[in-house]
């Protein structure tokens, strides 16, 4: 066996990319789909559907207690692993909801969104060649993350229209060589809920292999039918389990980028030692303003339940008067539809021409998947409903135009 050549090596920065999908044939950095499919709304005017933020504003008091946070004077660098008052309201909100008691002291991290949390994790265990299992379709951070740790990414599909992963391909996935099970649940970009016998064979299966769990679970309070229940909350998965949410979903502030972790505090501890250098520290005054909503009543978090899940109706009703195949979400942000009945065998060229099309931007799930498996989702097309429904209504009548064409 000979060395690969140094001019043929990928470097560190190189193999991210790689992993992300965003390396070209000439070796450049090439656009994201997200970033290619906002620039086309915007240059043509169509209706975005393609990026998960919602464009109404979140609950009043939440952003109140923002304002409130500012004029006060929380301004300056929080504590390392997040304010007191935010972490004491992610303790309450893990009992309340899930009968899990956490030490706000040293079982729960402060992040810049979910999105930090993962990479600190991921950076903190993963050493190269380690194994981390996820499933495919998946938050397109997640190869990027692990090639950045230098792992291996070993994926179980999730197939169209059910969504649900073929418990033999997980049981030969996850081997004493993998060091992480990275579940997202609810999951992005899907709408799919993990079911009872799926999650209680992921326990089995890192008990078996000595693994980690790790959940993304920023969907948690955006369950359409009956309540969330985490990983961690199942019997012998708590001590390995790191589970990881955010407020910027649940209360439609996605731009203050205020995320958590909480897990067993040997854990917490090996991911804020690479936390640390990461960001540091951000948001100061929006963590009390996070802490507020998490202690809202329970009928704010069902209410947001309730309007995205008329949203996912609407929308999912239109998108199948126009001629797709849809597989109703069942949490989350987005629907996914199959554009095959329309005559559309390519959703990337689709997504590139829907502007001119239809006026709406949708993304192709192709983005989601590694290069080697876009074929099989080839025709695959993800919409974003977290929108208004005067919106969600006219993207409709403008999808419509493609079943007349």
């Amino acid at each position: 066996m000979t060395d690969t050549p140094a001019e043929h090596r990928l470097a560190p920065w190189q193999r991210t990319a790689e992993g992300a999908g965003l390396l070209g044939p000439d070796g450049r950095i090439a656009a994201t789909v997200f970033a290619e499919m906002s620039a086309l709304a915007q240059r043509t005017g169509a209706i975005n559907l393609g990026q998960g933020f919602p464009d109404e504003d979140g609950p009043a008091a939440v952003l109140d207690a923002a304002v409130d946070a500012i004029r006060s004077g929380t301004n300056q660098y929080p504590p390392g692993t997040g304010m007191p008052v935010l972490r004491e309201a992610i303790a309450r909100h893990q009992q309340h909801w899930y009968g899990i008691g956490l030490d706000p002291d040293r079982e729960v991290l402060v992040t810049a969104g979910a999105t930090e949390a993962l990479a600190a994790t991921v950076l903190a265990f993963v050493e190269p060649g380690d194994e981390v299992v996820t499933f495919e379709p998946y938050y397109d951070a997640y190869a990027a993350l692990i090639a950045r740790a230098g792992g291996v990414h070993r994926t179980v599909p999730l197939r169209f229209p059910d969504w649900r992963p073929n418990h033999d391909e997980l049981r030969a996935a996850v081997t004493d060589r993998t060091r992480l099970i990275l579940v997202n649940d609810p999951h992005n970009p899907t709408g799919a809920v993990l079911d009872e016998a799926t999650a209680e064979l992921l326990v089995e299966l890192a008990e078996r292999h000595d693994a980690l769990l790790v959940t993304d679970e920023v969907y948690e309070h955006l369950r359409f039918e009956g309540p969330h229940r985490p990983i961690a909350a199942r019997p012998g998965a708590r001590s390995r389990t790191i589970s990881i949410s955010s407020g910027g979903k649940t209360f439609s502030t996605t731009g203050w980028k205020i995320g958590w972790l909480t897990a067993r505090p040997e854990l917490v501890t090996a991911v804020l030692a690479v936390k640390q250098y990461l960001t540091y520290v951000n948001g100061a005054p929006f963590q009390p303003a996070i802490a507020t909503g998490l202690d809202l009543p329970d009928a704010a978090f069902t209410a947001a339940a309730a309007s995205l899940a008329r949203r996912a109706e609407l929308l999912s009703a239109g998108l199948e008067a126009a001629g797709f195949t849809v597989a109703r979400p069942r949490a989350g942000y987005f629907v996914v539809a199959d554009a095959g009945p329309l005559g559309f065998d390519d959703a990337e060229e689709l997504c590139r021409r829907l502007p001119e099309l239809a006026g709406v931007v949708g993304i192709p799930v192709s983005a989601f998947v590694r290069r080697e498996h876009r074929h099989e989702v080839a025709r695959l097309v993800r919409f974003a409903f977290c929108k208004r429904e005067d919106v969600l209504r006219e993207a409709s009548a403008r999808l419509a135009a493609l079943g007349a064409a």
